[in-house]
């Protein structure tokens, strides 16, 4: 299981902050089985993913100061603490670049605005320690394949994928490590567990992007690469799904290895099948199927207990009529029960208030009326928030709800 929770909360420098979110009292109260809604744990997850892409979160932009930099990260740091959250997924590989210094890739584009310029100091190293300073879990967020940029010659001089470009797919537009080759499997196991070894992570986190999603008329160029190793597999799906369950697999293996208390933990697309497509699947009607599109199985990564916990991305509303958040909590709850593997389940905070998107996000509600629903499956340990910006800023207040509503009082992540 995931080691998390294993520091206690602290005092001295950063105890006012704690003090001032009520958070250094004691936990919430424990939840009996099946008690579901009102009931709250003494251990729960409470996450919020802090995306370095395209500086979606953090840094607000390319080329602040270190100082600059530092400063922003903190402020995201004091807020997880005062929404009386637990956890921050933070980013840390965002396009085959790194948040550290790594001998295996370049710095990351997204803190000096050029790929492979030291900004000056040690994002990661800062974040792990200041996080642990606040009685938060630092969980190290990677995207094993995505490269990003659509020509080669953007990367940074020296990077591997410069240096190898037979391990390059293209696709829609964008550049992919390919899944299909050992080799490149091997590397981008090496350049992530570089930074497991080198810093006191709680967790390996990787979200959703495995194959790429679809893209219409487009199709991936790996013929070669099947003819190669795809012997034995009755057709290319199969392979696929193959080269991503060794991915997990392998990783799982070398995590442990390392004979550590690290966690495993996956944000999968939340859905895995319809039941249209398959009779196990859930009751949705999702034009994306992880299984099928992604080629990544997430419930065998369960069942197989190659992940510690899993974060199914339930990014849609109750009520929804293609996939409702209503039937994913339930279906997921049952994938869980009996693994030990950790559920907790990612809410689409990006979404609340935003006037693009359907008239349930207008509700500032919306969002704690998920809680109450997922409190009443005993498999579900917690919830994880998209993401930093919007934990912050709380657009329309469902935020704001949720703490008053589900949070009265610090918890400490599950075991």
């Amino acid at each position: 299981m995931c080691p998390i929770g294993r520091r206690g909360f602290v005092t001295g420098a950063t105890g006012a902050v704690l003090a001032c979110a009520g958070l250094t009292g004691a936990s919430a109260r424990t939840t009996a089985p099946g008690s579901g809604v009102g009931a709250r744990r003494t251990r729960e997850f409470r996450g919020m993913w802090l995306a370095t892409v395209a500086n979606r979160d953090w840094p607000s932009r390319p080329g602040l100061t270190a100082g600059e930099q530092r400063a922003e990260l903190l402020t995201h740091l004091d807020t997880a603490v005062a929404r009386r959250l637990n956890a921050v997924v933070l980013q840390v590989r965002p396009t085959a670049d790194a948040l550290w210094p790594s001998p295996y890739e370049p710095w990351a584009q997204c803190l000096t605005g050029v790929q492979g310029r030291d900004p000056g100091w040690d994002p990661l190293g800062t974040a792990v320690e200041e996080a642990h300073a606040r009685g938060l879990e630092l969980h190290a967020w990677f995207n094993p394949y995505r490269i990003a940029h659509t020509d080669p010659a953007h990367l940074a001089p020296g990077h591997p994928a410069r240096l190898n470009p037979e391990w390059v797919l293209p696709y829609g537009g964008k550049l992919y490590y390919h899944p299909g080759l050992p080799e490149v499997r091997r590397f981008v196991q090496d350049a992530m567990l570089d930074a497991v070894r080198r810093y006191d992570v709680d967790a390996v986190h990787w979200d959703d992007y495995f194959y790429p999603y679809p893209v219409a008329g487009q199709a991936l160029d790996d013929d070669a690469a099947f003819a190669e190793y795809g012997g034995g597999f009755p057709d290319k799906a199969s392979w696929r799904r193959n080269n991503v369950d060794l991915l997990v697999s392998e990783t799982a293996g070398r995590i442990r290895a390392l004979g550590r208390r690290v966690g495993f933990g996956v944000s999968p697309f939340g859905v895995w099948r319809n039941a249209t497509t398959d009779p196990e699947g859930s009751d949705t009607r999702a034009g994306v199927q992880s299984y099928d599109d992604l080629y990544a199985d997430t419930r065998r990564w369960v069942r197989e207990g190659w992940i510690d916990y899993i974060v199914p991305q339930v990014y849609w509303n109750i009520g929804f009529a293609a996939a409702d958040y209503a039937a994913l909590v339930p279906w997921w709850d049952g994938v869980v029960r009996g693994t030990g593997v950790g559920l907790y389940i990612g809410e689409a905070l990006h979404k609340c208030g935003d006037p693009a998107q359907p008239a349930a996000w207008q509700d500032p509600r919306e969002l704690s009326r998920h809680l109450t629903l997922a409190a009443r499956y005993d498999g579900v340990r917690g919830h994880c928030y998209f993401s930093a910006k919007e934990v912050g800023v709380d657009r329309d207040g469902a935020m704001d709800l949720v703490v008053a509503d589900h949070y009265p009082a610090r918890a400490r992540p599950p075991r």
